[in-house]
């Protein structure tokens, strides 16, 4: 369960950085933006992905081997 565990946490923190990005470059990458229900919400968005990553880091790291 560990390593699937560290894929979504990839993931995740790798669209909240691209979201991150694209809020303070405006470069048109990550799929943060391209959601439209997360229409001007698309900073708080992305901050949750980078913290979610995170938790899962840990979550991933308490697992037994």
């Amino acid at each position: 369960m560990k390593k699937p565990l560290e894929l979504i946490g990839f993931i995740a923190l790798l669209q909240g950085a691209l979201g991150l990005v694209h809020q303070f470059t405006h470069w048109h990458v990550g799929l943060v933006q391209r959601l439209g229900f997360l229409d001007g919400y698309e900073l708080y968005a992305s901050l949750a992905l980078v913290v979610l990553a995170f938790a899962l880091f840990a979550l991933a790291e308490a697992q037994d081997s």
